[in-house]
């Protein structure tokens, strides 16, 4: 018996992070404190696993609450 490869799906956009309308924080200075928040952009991890699959509101979100971190860093 003979199986079929299953069909190739079609590669993710390179920058399908980048959103014209809502830029990400990142400044490229990666390191995370205790609590897992980056030093550099002041997001929490787990906000930026979802930075990729967030809608521009979530995002909008994520700002916010990465700005409010940094105005109490």
């Amino acid at each position: 018996m003979v199986t079929q490869p299953a069909p190739a799906r079609p590669p993710k956009p390179l920058f399908s992070n980048v959103s014209p309308a809502v830029p990400s924080p990142c400044i490229s200075l990666c390191r995370l404190d205790e609590q897992k928040v980056c030093l550099g952009c002041f997001r929490h991890v787990e906000d930026i696993r979802e930075w990729r699959s967030a809608d521009d509101a979530r995002r909008r979100v994520i700002c916010a609450e990465a700005e409010q971190r940094r105005a109490h860093a």
